[in-house]
Parts: structure tokens; sequence; C-alpha cells
């Protein structure tokens, strides 16, 4: 038994590491040229990279502390040891010491060594795993490491320009999901409503493992690009509070090209709309091979066994054949319904499945309510348990 579990970890390792040489080797290739640069104008630079991060971005122990005192304690400590408890706890203590390395870390661009190191644990997609890819990688990571990041990534999206592609709703100020899938069914009922006849495909995409097939050199490039502060070198491993931020910002330019086509983002959860017109796909398709060439210039992997396409068409005295499309030599399954951002679209746009699986979930929940209820605890214990459980359930994504 103890052998297959070693052999099970070894095959996890392979299978985790699998993106990290591919993205070592285009890093180097994408540096070989800025190296030669950077040495021909380091020394001015370096000094004044030095006083603009100084100028741009350190921490105050009030911004700290306030950091400390939001620790969720229940979370699990990460290989240093260092409890969200002992953070909350003695916060006052352990401000000042820790704004300094922040600080410190920040000037030098570099961040400690033991703050870096995660703790990989697979945790099973499926109650009986059949192979490698139902495992799912958690990192647990330093809970002091996660504070200077929820302080960066403040400070990133502070400093983020208002031109920013106005389809990612992720870290946007007043975005939420809820604006993500009011867009979505907007665009769609209003074309559809446009004229008879019109239809729409929408192409919900995934991708494989995003987070850990980013080129940092890459990443770095984009900042810039947004104005952020050239001396920013960040790479998003997985567990890390900056990956979903810096994943929406690395694909920042991954936007349609034609008026009938539109990319609707909230971090990795993309779905190309065509409106489709006249029976004529080729702008959508177009489109489809635009992203794929775009993720192959970004080193990014789509996923085609989670890819799904759902067509809304409500035109019901016309039959179409639909064309069936191949994306790297694998066809793209079509769906009736796709569970976007927790909310069940269908091809008929009805709300009915949404409900009936809200429902369905807030029933499950009234059992342990009345178990709750039987065992004669306050009411308000039974009220709480309602609104943490129940009544959230029942009022998520309302709006839409």
């Amino acid at each position: 038994m103890s052998n297959a579990n070693s052999s099970l970890v070894d095959e996890l390792k392979i299978l985790y590491a699998r993106f990290k040489a591919a993205a070592i080797d285009a890093n180097a290739k994408a540096n070989a040229n800025a190296i030669a640069n950077a040495k021909a104008n380091a020394s001015g630079c370096r000094q004044k990279e030095n006083a603009n991060t100084k100028n741009a971005f350190i921490n105050s122990e009030h911004d700290v502390r306030r950091a400390f005192s939001r620790v969720n304690t229940r979370k699990a400590a990460g290989p240093d040891g260092i409890s969200g408890r002992v953070l909350r706890a003695c916060a006052d203590q352990l401000t000042p010491v820790f704004t300094e390395i922040f600080n410190l870390s920040l000037i030098q661009s570099v961040i400690p060594t033991c703050f870096k190191e995660p703790i990989i644990v697979p945790v099973p997609k499926k109650t009986h795993p059949a192979s490698l890819n139902d495992y799912r990688p958690v990192a647990l990571t330093s809970v002091v490491m996660k504070c200077l990041e929820r302080l960066i990534r403040d400070f990133i999206i502070s400093s983020l320009p208002d031109t920013l592609d106005p389809l990612q709703f992720a870290y946007r100020p007043n975005r939420s999901t809820d604006d993500a899938i009011s867009h979505l069914l907007h665009t769609s009922l209003t074309h559809l409503d446009t004229r008879k006849g019109n239809y729409v495909k929408m192409l919900f995409v995934d991708y494989s493992s995003a987070f850990n097939t980013i080129i940092p050199s890459t990443l770095t490039t984009k900042l810039q690009h947004l104005g952020l502060s050239p001396s920013l070198s960040l790479e998003p491993p997985q567990g890390c509070v900056l990956s979903p931020l810096l994943y929406s910002l690395y694909t920042y330019d991954c936007v349609a090209t034609t008026n009938s086509t539109t990319v609707i983002k909230f971090a990795d959860d993309t779905v190309v709309v065509g409106l489709i017109s006249d029976n004529n796909e080729m702008v959508y398709l177009e489109e489809i091979r635009n992203l794929e060439n775009w993720c192959q210039r970004n080193n990014l992997l789509l996923n085609i066994s989670k890819t799904k396409e759902l067509i809304v068409d409500f035109s019901t005295k016309q039959e179409r054949n639909y064309q069936t499309h191949v994306i790297n030599e694998s066809t793209v399954e079509r769906v009736d319904s796709f569970r976007y951002l927790s909310v069940h679209i269908t091809q008929d746009l009805s709300c009915s499945c949404h409900i009936n699986t809200v429902v369905k979930k807030a029933r499950q929940r009234l059992y342990h309510l009345r178990c709750l209820r039987d065992f004669r605890l306050y009411s308000k214990v039974l009220r709480n348990f309602y609104s943490c459980t129940i009544e959230n359930i029942l009022t998520g994504h309302i709006a839409t």
C-alpha cells in the first residue's frame, strides 16, 4: 500500500509540474533580448526603478495592522507554521516587524524563500478518483505572504487605468458576477429581438491550469503596458491571492475584434458570444480562430473536453444546420444548458433550470434547520443558520 501511495505522489508531482519546464523555456527566450538591453542601461535605470518603487508603494503600519486584523483564523497555516490566529491576536506586536520586512521586500524586489514555499495537497474532485486529473492541487501558502499579497493587490487595483477592457468584470470597481451574467443575457436578447431569424452562439471556454501556464516575462510586459511600475515582476502560482487578478490582467488584450462578437470575462471564466444573422457564422468562426491564436501566443492551453457551446435560437419554423466547431482537432460539445458563474443558462434563456436548482439546494438545507430546531437550539442560532446556509442561496444572483 505504501509503494502505491508513493507512486501516486510521484505521478502527481510530474502532473502538477508539467507546465513548469515549458514556462521556464518560454520565459528564457522572451528575456533573451531584454537582458541585453537591461545591461546597457543598468546603472541609471536601477536607481530610478528603486526610487519609483519607494515612492509608488510603501506599506504603512496602519495598512499592515488592518490586514492582520482581517485574517481568517480558520484557514490552515502554511509551511512557516504561522497561523492566522497568531497574526490576529498579536497584530499590534507583530505589525512593526512585518511592516519593515514587507517594505524591504518590495524595495529590493525579493520575496523571502520561506514565504514562497507552498504545501500542495491533492484533493479529489470525485468520490472515487479514477485518474490523476481527478485530483485538484490545493496549495497551502504562508498566511503572512497572503497578507502582503492582499496589500499588493489593492495597490495594483487602485493603479489600473480606466480604459481597461470593460468586459472584464473581475476586480473592477462596482462590478460583479451579476454584471457579467446580465451583460451576457442583455446582449443575447437584444440581438434576438432586433431581427427575426437571428440566433446566438455562446462558446464557454475552459483553460487547462490557466494560472500555471502564464509566462512571467509576458505578464511583466503587459503590466507595463497598463502603466504599472516596470520594477514589477510577478508570477501567479497556485494558491496565490494575486493569481486571479494577475490572470485577468494577463488576458486584458483578449477582446473581440468585431461588433457581431463579444468576449465576456470574469477572471478565467470566459465566454465568446457570436451574434449570428442571415445564417452567416464566418465572423464567429474567425473570432474563435483568433482566440486559438491568442492562446498560442500567450502559452495558454484550451481544455476542449470542458469547453462547451450553447445555441440560443427562438426561430421555430426554420430548421438550421449549425456548424460544429473543431479546436485542436477535437470537436466542441454542444449542450442545452451550461452553468456559468453559478447561474444555469439554457438554450431558451429561461430561469426554470436555475430556479429549480436553487430550490433543491434550499430544501436540502431546510432539513438540517429542522434538525436544529428539534434539538431546541436558541432562535438566534436558527436565524444565523438560515441566513448563512439558506437565505444566501435564495438571494444569490437575484439581480440577474
